[in-house]
């Protein structure tokens, strides 16, 4: 199974829960980096991890507390069965970069061990499954664009027209997501949400320009208050022609909105100059699923 790398084109975060996690409104969108998870039966779990070149996995664990590991658990907890696979995961997603890798994973992982074993699993029980995995991962699920509510797991459809190209800026060094959300809350940004017209008229418009002011990310602050050395690459993205700079998620990772393909790709060669990883993805793009090795 594959599944893709997601993308906030709109973030906004509300104050923390009770439950400890903080109210979202937010745009996903899936963008054209992708995780393939691999499932084969055996009898007791494993997990594995290779990585294409330039991205490092060793924050990535290798037992039980993998995500798509868990995930297996719950799947089987749902169906009352004692089952146990080898999972392979082939990662292109940059790990601990705000772009929810390790929601991919578990979210290809969900379908793959459905698949494997014939569970026939609904698509309801799936999205509730993956909701009690992680706030991402429903998404990684459905794919394309939508908006996403609750802490981020409920989400429906948006009217996307657009066929967008982003240039993806990932850092060496990663973020931690919570330490980002402790800092928002130091910071007292919580906010009143609501959702977000003008993205969702951009969408459906289908005009870069008019996208590009209206992404907004609420974590950038308190991403850049942890890492200001986080700022000059936004810097970079506007000398390099970038219709905006968009910090993905918690960071640490940019975004640059380009008008096609070809602007991508010349804005990714003018950052490239300055960074050893920089990569172009389409989107929106389908959520989790099935893909053939020649």
């Amino acid at each position: 199974m594959r599944a893709p790398a997601k993308i906030n084109l709109h973030l906004g975060v509300g104050p923390s829960r009770e439950d400890g996690y903080h109210q979202l409104a937010t745009v996903y969108q899936a963008i054209g980096l992708y995780d393939d998870v691999t499932a084969t039966e055996a009898d007791d779990w494993s997990v594995s991890v290779t990585v294409t070149a330039d991205l490092d996995a060793s924050e990535v664990p290798l037992d039980g507390s993998n995500i798509a590991i868990r995930a297996g658990h719950l799947l089987c907890a749902h169906h009352g069965i004692e089952r146990a696979a080898r999972l392979e995961i082939a990662k292109s997603i940059p790990v601990a970069g705000g772009l929810a890798g390790g929601s991919a994973d578990a979210a290809a992982a969900l379908v793959a061990l459905d698949r494997l074993w014939d569970l026939q699993t609904s698509d309801d029980d799936l999205l509730a499954i993956a909701g009690r995995l992680g706030s991402d991962v429903p998404f990684a699920l459905v794919g394309g664009t939508a908006y996403g509510t609750g802490r981020g797991e409920l989400v429906e459809p948006v009217t996307d027209h657009g066929h967008w190209w982003w240039v993806v800026v990932p850092n060496a060094v990663g973020l931690s997501t919570a330490a980002v959300y402790a800092e928002y809350d130091a910071l007292g940004l919580g906010e009143h949400l609501r959702p977000p017209q003008g993205l969702f008229s951009a969408l459906a418009e289908a005009r870069p320009e008019r996208l590009a002011a209206e992404l907004h990310n609420d974590l950038e602050p308190a991403a850049l208050e942890l890492r200001p050395d986080l700022l000059d690459i936004r810097h970079e993205i506007e000398t390099a022609g970038g219709y905006a700079a968009l910090l993905s998620g918690s960071g640490p990772t940019w975004l640059a909105l380009a008008g096609d393909a070809d602007h991508a790709r010349d804005v990714a060669s003018e950052l490239a100059r300055d960074h050893d990883v920089v990569l172009c993805a389409p989107g929106p793009v389908a959520g989790a699923h099935v893909v053939t090795y020649a």
